[in-house]
């Protein structure tokens, strides 16, 4: 039997819907919380998957010694993408995944109003455009899928990786590096109440994002949306799954 692990960067990042679908296909997981200094594994066995969630931090943040679990995830991620082993990096999970892969990662920015760049953050309820239709990582999802936006990074697309999907303000949002190693830098894997728990606690950079009604519509969105957006993220995350088996 196949197992899996998971690293965890932040008490309100687990793996949610990828631990229910990881359970219904019979495979075991453990989860290493790092936040808590739970130690990055050098290696991984061959029989194993690798999960990399989310967080606050960020690609620029290696070296800085509150996130010391960065610099080993970068390195681990090295050694497995040279063997083609079977990874899924979600938000910081994806951009790690990229520099590791030699990709630049960095803030997302859009011209301003004076040309110059500023901070482009995508947060909230959106959707991203797919790419490739005979990707079978995407096969059964509409063009649009709805999915929820949380970062202020971005990265290049890793070299030779297939580029699946985009939006108007982040050009790479989901790629596939090999057959079996694949990043989104949206959210797909949240229960519903996980996101009324990410609005209360990162009301600041929503704020930011989004102005000072922007957790109450985020919120709002999620009462419209959540029901037809979870299979829908059930089905991308199940044929990734079955792509890395």
């Amino acid at each position: 039997m196949k197992s899996a692990i998971v690293l965890q960067h932040t008490p309100t990042e687990g793996p949610e819907r990828v631990a229910t679908l990881l359970a219904e296909r019979g495979i075991r997981f453990e989860t290493l919380a790092l936040h808590a200094g739970e130690p990055v594994p050098d290696e991984i066995g061959r029989d194993r998957l690798l999960i990399v969630m989310g967080g606050p931090m960020g690609v620029g943040d290696v070296g800085n010694p509150q996130f010391p679990f960065l610099a080993p995830e970068i390195t681990l991620l090295r050694r497995l993408i040279a063997r083609d082993a079977p990874i899924l990096g979600i938000c910081l999970g994806s951009q790690l995944l990229a520099a590791a892969a030699g990709a630049r990662v960095y803030p997302n920015t859009r011209p301003g109003p004076d040309g110059k760049p500023v901070a482009a953050r995508e947060v909230g309820w959106g959707t991203v455009d797919l790419h490739n239709v005979v990707e079978p990582a995407l096969a059964g999802l509409p063009a649009q899928p709805p999915v929820l936006h949380w970062h202020g990074d971005t990265y290049d697309l890793p070299a030779g990786a297939v580029h699946l999907a985009s939006t108007p303000v982040c050009r790479n949002q989901a790629f596939r590096l090999g057959t079996r190693a694949f990043g989104l830098q949206f959210h797909v894997e949240l229960e519903r109440e996980t996101v009324a728990t990410w609005v209360r606690e990162d009301a600041d950079y929503v704020r930011d994002a989004l102005g000072p009604e922007g957790g109450a519509r985020i919120l709002a969105d999620t009462d419209r949306h959540y029901a037809a957006a979870r299979p829908i993220w059930d089905r991308l995350l199940g044929n990734i799954l079955s792509a890395m088996q």
